[in-house]
């Protein structure tokens, strides 16, 4: 360690960026998104070429190994390392320039690609090449993986779009990389002229080989391009600082013909065809990849083949032709030009990569055998060979993929958590390598050969050109500096596996995890690293996830960032504190429980879960933080102050400022913050009061929940509720004594006093479990937790840690599945038991936010058609409104609170029309408009359409 000490103060002495050696730095760099694990020594963020040159020199001279890294999303292993690495997100991560006449720009490494696309687009311009990651990845590590996309049928590859490098070399020299020998490492030149009949033969022609060197572009013939060259050679030889690379020219209007095929084969034999209509993409995928997608013509696979043109209609023209071109031969098929259709059909084919992480029956898969390729004209009798082998080995897989490239991408359901199933594993690459090679395809099309590939290369180029690699690499990096143990004298495949330190036994657990056999560690291993959690913006169709990450920036606050911490944390070789680790406990600090991971993540991790459960553990038979006190038992707080009738003399004290900042230090509460104001009348106190009028509807009874924060605190809401599901002819019934759903109990990690809650309320609502009547709740986040963390804290599975879990840790109580199953949103209820309803017609624009819960957990679609049956006009932005129930009160959380909050909603609610109606169904969104907007008034859609019928 003292090494390690010694090295950290150099570089630090050496460089101007960030040099971080602690143990969260080190566990958040450990993968990316392979099966690979390397546990690294520290990280550096440098802030310019001078920085990378230093911290090369400074590692060259001790013997450390460096690995370059952009956004961690490589899939073969080779962002992973034992020594430095080198993180460009950070810092370096400029369009130095571009320049729109000459269609070039100047990047740096840490350029995220649709950055750089967005900045083209300004002029008409776009960068061709487009992985499915291509709202993260960024271009340093797409030129070190020499990364395609969707788009290279028509732009081709990385390499196909790069003008020149600039590079430090293994051996310290600062190179300019571009056409012709001028920036060569010496010696290069030597040892190309002396194999140039072997590089002139030993590569297969075809568009997507991207395994090993390209030393084929260094013929004369093809005007040595030493930047093309170095393209593809995954950070072994040199370091990028910085790139000019080609744009193109975007087209003015683009559509999209998804072809309907019978299976995938014929979809595969159908691809190459489409080629000589000069589509912008051809992509492929199959059924078993689709989770109840719409907008699919019919079909058991399907071809995505875009087209471009100067106008709408030349675009539909283009497409259309080829639909009918094919029509013979396909199922069905639709052209869509309207570009939110357009999105929402690729966001189902680029969700691919981490929706194939689960086979259709839950069971994980993983990568490996990712991105081969095979010249197209043969892809269909590849992909019978390939399937013929997953049979014969007792593997399963779903192709998808490039098609009109050849390209497949796959996750196979390994077993690579016994000794036997890795032994598969091998045997299965050995053979499947065999199978690529017959069909004169590539190892890999897209991702590099990294540790996954790069053993098996000797199958594809034979061991001459194999040898010949291993002196290019030496003349580069001659003391093997660089991403040792990737492409040449590479690590065995089966080797440094990210599974190798898991428990292989679950540990014990309070949540069911009934997704994940009960295993935690299952869960944590949902995460496989494609980093859609990073992206800058939640993106169209109101997406959430990750609200923090957008906030800071930083990578322990990414999604992905917290699962590494946890997975390291189960590991326990970096983290070693277990349950009680602070780093971990940090990290998971500004997780801001939105659940929006839940929904928006392709696999579907749940962190608010993993938060929840971490908290629980890492609290145990310990103090908590005030704030789990205050806010965690806010219901106890809030009915106390209902039945003492002193909710007045608590606002009177909550006014005054001394005694206001005292109890938000006591409470933990953070100062920036007012104290809501508490109802003078409870919702349940008016309820009860309605005596005989509150009967005069003779309709089918609704069980109206009475949320704590509606109850206590916004009891408006819950009378417009009941006049609006009055007037559609129901009768809302309210359940007797105190019923809870746990939500804050569940947020703060008292989950023994959460399943006390949750057992009391089971209890009570027995009657009317039995009536079989529908639980209509206001508050979309109690919805969400009736729906989900009852079930999977109380239901079959649930409590297995053996703690105050009841009959949670006898097999599960069903009445949780029951009662989550009765639970309905305001506008489910009214749509379900009053469809013949028509609601006041309000005719107003309408802005605002939908609620982070109800997008992961309880869909919006019949809000959407209430609204739209009002006449209110608009749509509502996605993203996170950043109090989240506890976290935007709590001490420390308000700057990362008030920047979700800057990013969708308030924007919006500044420039809506001033007639605008404020929505915002969840109290903590009305609570963060209040504060921050204004004054804004944020209203339920009850509260407005109660208004509405007020007016008719």
């Amino acid at each position: 360690m003292s090494d390690h000490g010694d090295l950290e103060r150099t570089l630090r002495d050496a460089v101007r960026g960030e040099v971080d050696f602690s143990v969260t730095a080190r566990a958040l760099n450990t993968m990316d998104a392979s099966n690979y694990r390397r546990v690294p020594l520290g990280v550096l963020a440098p802030r310019d070429a001078d920085d990378v040159a230093a911290a090369l020199a400074v590692c060259r001279e001790r013997g450390v190994p460096v690995v370059a890294r952009g956004a961690g999303t490589s899939i073969a292993g080779q962002a992973t390392g034992t020594g430095l690495v080198l993180d460009f997100t950070r810092h370096m991560n400029r369009i130095v320039s571009l320049d729109a006449e000459s269609r070039t720009a100047v990047v740096q490494p840490g350029v995220i690609c649709d950055d750089l696309r967005g900045a083209a687009s300004a002029h008409g311009l776009t960068f061709g090449p487009d992985p499915s990651t291509h709202n993260r990845c960024t271009l340093g590590g797409m030129i070190g993986n020499n990364s395609c996309g969707s788009h290279s049928v028509a732009w081709g590859t990385t390499a196909d779009n790069v003008s020149s490098l600039s590079v430090v070399s293994g051996a310290g020299a600062r190179l300019a990389l571009g056409r012709g020998w001028s920036g060569a490492p010496e010696g290069l030149r030597a040892v190309v002229d002396g194999e140039l009949e072997l590089l002139r033969t030993g590569f297969p022609d075809l568009p997507r080989r991207i395994s090993g060197y390209a030393l084929d572009a260094l013929l004369p013939e093809r005007d040595v391009d030493l930047a093309r060259a170095f393209c593809g050679s995954e950070g072994t030889l040199g370091v990028v600082t910085e790139a000019v690379v080609r744009l193109v020219d975007a087209p003015r209007a683009r559509a999209l013909a998804v072809l309907g095929y019978a299976d995938e084969s014929a979809a595969a034999e159908a691809a190459a065809g489409l080629l000589p209509h000069g589509p912008l993409t051809v992509e492929g995928m199959a059924a078993d990849l689709v989770k109840g997608a719409r907008g699919l013509p019919k079909g058991g696979a399907w071809l995505f083949v875009e087209t471009g043109g100067a106008s709408e209609g030349e675009a539909r023209a283009r497409a259309e032709a080829i639909a009918r071109a094919v029509s013979g031969d396909t199922v069905d098929s639709v052209v869509v030009t309207d570009p939110a259709g357009q999105r929402a059909l690729w966001r189902v084919r680029e969700d691919a990569s981490g929706t194939a992480t689960r086979m259709p029956d839950g069971s994980e898969a993983w990568p490996g055998w990712e991105d081969c390729a095979v010249p197209p004209a043969r892809l269909g009798a590849y992909l019978r060979d390939f399937r013929g082998l997953l049979a014969d080995h007792g593997l399963r897989g779903t192709p998808y993929g490039h098609f009109g490239d050849g390209c497949i991408h796959v996750r196979i359901d390994f077993d690579l958590m016994s000794d036997v199933g890795v032994r598969r594993f091998r045997r299965f690459s050995e053979d499947l390598a065999e199978v690529v090679v017959a069909h004169g395809g590539s190892l890999s099309g897209e991702h590099g050969d990294g540790q996954a590939r790069a053993e098996l290369l000797p199958k594809m180029y034979g061991a001459e050109l194999v040898r010949l690699f291993e002196r290019v690499k030496g003349v580069w990096d001659p003391a093997d500096l660089l991403n040792p143990g990737m492409l040449v004298r590479p690590a065995p495949l089966d080797a440094n596996l990210r599974f190798d330190p898991l428990p292989r036994k679950p540990v014990d657990v309070a949540f069911g995890y009934p997704h994940d056999g009960g295993d935690f560690s299952a869960a944590v291993r949902r995460c496989v690293g494609v980093a859609k959690c990073r992206t800058t913006s939640p993106g169209s169709g109101g997406g959430v996830m990750c609200p923090s990450f957008r906030a800071t920036g930083e990578e322990e606050h990414s999604t992905r960032g917290r699962a590494r911490m946890l997975h390291e944390m189960l590991a326990g070789e970096v983290v070693t504190d277990g349950w009680r680790s602070e780093e971990v406990r940090d990290a998971l600090d500004l997780c801001l429980s939105c659940k929006g991971c839940r929904s928006d993540c392709p696999v579907g991790v749940d962190m608010a879960t993993y938060k929840a459960e971490f908290l629980h553990h890492h609290y145990e038979g310990r103090r908590r933080p005030a704030a789990h006190y205050a806010m965690g038992w806010l219901p106890l707080w809030l009915r106390l102050a209902d039945r003492t009738r002193t909710a007045g003399v608590a606002n009177a004290l909550a006014r005054v400022g001394v005694l206001a900042s005292l109890a938000k230090r006591w409470g933990g509460i953070a100062r920036e913050r007012e104290i809501p104001r508490l109802a003078g009348e409870s919702f349940r106190r008016w309820f009860g009061g309605r005596g005989a009028a509150g009967a005069a509807s003779g309709g089918p009874a609704v069980v109206l929940w009475p949320d704590t924060f509606t109850d206590h605190l916004s009891p408006g809401v819950g009378r417009a509720a009941v006049r609006v599901l009055e007037d559609a002819g129901l009768r809302p019934v309210v359940p007797p004594g105190d019923v809870c759903c746990g939500l804050t109990y569940v947020s703060t990690g008292q989950l023994d006093r959460a399943r006390a809650v949750m057992r009391r309320t089971l209890e009570r609502m027995g009657p009317l479990l039995d009536s079989g009547a529908l639980l209509v709740v206001l508050e979309p986040s109690c919805a969400a937790a009736l729906k989900t963390d009852l079930v999977e804290l109380m239901g079959e599975g649930g409590g297995s840690d053996g703690g105050d879990g009841g009959d949670g840790g006898d097999g599960g109580d069903g009445r949780a599945a029951e009662l989550a199953g009765r639970v309905r949103t305001f506008a489910q209820a009214l749509e379900e038991l009053a469809p013949e309803w028509s609601p006041p017609r309000i005719g107003r624009a309408v802005v605002g936010q939908t609620h982070c819960h109800q997008h992961a957990v309880l869909g919006d679609g019949a809000e959407r058609r209430l609204r739209e049956k009002a006449g209110l006009v608009g749509e509502l932005s996605g993203g996170c409104c950043g109090l989240a129930g506890n976290f935007g009160f709590e001490a420390g959380h308000y700057e990362v609170s008030v920047a979700c909050a800057e990013e969708q909603l308030l924007p919006a609610v500044r420039s809506a029309p001033s007639d605008a109606v404020v929505l915002a169904d969840g109290f903590s969104c009305r609570t963060q408009l209040e504060q921050l907007g204004e004054g804004v008034r944020g209203r339920h859609l009850a509260e407005v359409l109660a208004e509405g019928l007020g007016e008719r």
